[in-house]
């Protein structure tokens, strides 16, 4: 008790968002239980029935028609836009660490970072703009060449391009700075020991501003591994199509279809707690390869 009332100051800064993750993260795990129950809006969760058998409905989901290809496109996407999605931050903040120009560096991280407030509906009315195929300022080009237009957004062999593209876009500048805020936290003398050396910039990024970083690099890779079953619900519901589905239907669509349209809560349930099984999964695996290297995030 001693030792709370010396830090005080400091719990009492903790208490709101502890407060804020038990009402709204831990308190609805209860609700979990209705993923083996057959829960019924009116009977409520406790009065509900069990289900039988207790997986009932996991083996729906298992047993769709769909499981394969939502299994695989929602892997896929997740894939996709973790290893194209990790890199241009990082490279943009050592570009942005390395300009000396202090105007131009603000208007060029300001810039990058405003898409990250935009929504995914206006996201889409400017994709929309640019790549549709009969009205999309990039297809007008095209026609006034003497080609046929291309159907970007309504093409299977387009459509995780473009899911993927406009994903790197709107984070780029916002998770640069993230690394800005970590590069900036290295210890100013490492460089002027190394000027002294006669390392150049490049060796310099090489040799201090990497490993420097390296830290936080591994840090928020585990945590968008623990999200690797999340493709990107509202983006891809937003964007997606009858004719792509092939290759943009993920597990969120169909649970949202499938479950939550037909008011069927128990298969909406446990299909999340068979996301979160495997999302908890893959960060234990990642941070316990990652404390192989010392980089663990506990």
């Amino acid at each position: 008790m001693k030792r709370l009332w010396q830090y005080k100051a400091m719990y009492a800064m903790l208490l709101p968002g502890v407060i804020f993750y038990l009402i709204f993260r831990y308190v609805p795990m209860y609700g979990i239980i209705i993923a083996f129950k057959d829960f019924s809006i009116v009977d409520g969760i406790l009065g509900s029935p069990w289900a039988q058998p207790w997986d009932k409905h996991f083996l729906t989901f298992f047993h769709s028609p769909y499981f394969v290809q939502l299994l695989t496109n929602t892997f896929l996407i997740s894939l996709y836009k973790l290893a194209f999605g990790a890199l241009p931050p990082i490279l943009f903040a050592l570009l942005l660490n390395e300009c000396r120009v202090g105007w131009f560096k603000s208007l060029i991280q300001t810039l990058t970072y405003m898409p990250h407030f935009l929504s995914w509906v206006i996201i889409y009315g400017i994709l929309l703009a640019l790549l549709s195929q009969s009205s999309g300022l990039f297809n007008q080009w095209v026609v006034h060449l003497g080609l046929r237009a291309i159907p970007f957004l309504t093409s299977t062999d387009y459509f995780r391009t473009i899911l993927v593209s406009s994903e790197v876009w709107q984070n780029l500048g916002w998770g640069a700075i993230i690394y800005l805020a970590a590069i900036a936290g290295i210890d100013p003398t490492l460089y002027e020991a190394a000027r002294v050396d006669g390392a150049g910039r490049l060796r310099m990024i090489w040799h201090i501003t990497l490993p420097g970083i390296r830290s936080v690099i591994v840090m928020l890779l585990i945590l968008r591994l623990g999200h690797i079953m999340d493709a990107g619900f509202e983006q891809i519901y937003i964007m997606y199509n009858i004719q792509v589905y092939p290759v943009a239907d993920i597990i969120d669509t169909w649970v949202f279809r499938t479950g939550l349209q037909q008011l069927n809560f128990s298969l909406a349930a446990a299909v999340g707690l068979f996301k979160a099984v495997i999302g908890l999964t893959l960060v234990l695996v990642a941070n316990r390869i990652a404390k192989i290297w010392g980089d663990g995030i506990w």
